[in-house]
């Protein structure tokens, strides 16, 4: 095998490892809150990820709702990049850790691939969040791991973003896959 193509399977499979984790826990009985999110339609750019929704006056919001929002927000105004094909930017904004496992050249060669052959983005759908402290792989954080049913124009895929808030406070990517 290509030294290449080994290093862009094992980071696939990284990867994979922490998104299979993240939803296997979102599938578990833990899992149940967040299954009725609101519906979140692609935001028109990634600023429009970024503004929270009000919460009803009087309202008390849990430091979980917080951090739920905030990285399904992230996790939106990321796809939103996606489904724009702006790769370069995607990486750019993705988590530290994202961009040490999936160097950008790997990243420009690999997901056009993946997101080529399934045609523009029609609904996008969020089907459960898990909120974490810890990711199989990672280091420990705050993690929030999002499952969307997405419809594009040639298929429908599950994808799952995995959030972490980084050091500055900023919610940003460390894992995606599709399937």
């Amino acid at each position: 095998m290509h030294p290449i193509t080994r290093h862009l399977f094992a980071s696939a499979l990284l990867g994979l490892l922490v998104a299979v984790s993240a939803h296997a826990q979102l599938k578990s009985g833990n899992a149940g809150r967040g299954l009725g999110v609101p519906s979140v339609p692609a935001p028109e750019s990634p600023a429009a990820a970024a503004s929270a929704p009000a919460a009803p006056e009087g309202a008390a919001i849990s430091p979980d709702d917080e951090r739920l929002t905030a990285g399904r927000l992230a996790a939106a105004g990321w796809l939103t990049l996606l489904d724009r094909r702006d790769w370069g930017t995607a990486w750019e904004t993705s988590a530290a850790v994202f961009r040490k496992n999936v160097p950008l050249d790997r990243w420009m060669d690999g997901i056009p691939k993946v997101r080529g052959e399934v045609g523009s983005l029609q609904d996008r759908q969020p089907e459960a969040m898990n909120l974490r402290t810890d990711m199989p792989g990672q280091p420990k954080g705050e993690y929030v791991s999002i499952v969307f049913r997405s419809q594009f124009a040639q298929k429908t895929l599950e994808e799952v973003v995995t959030t972490t808030r980084e050091a500055d406070g900023r919610w940003r990517v460390t894992g995606y896959t599709a399937q």
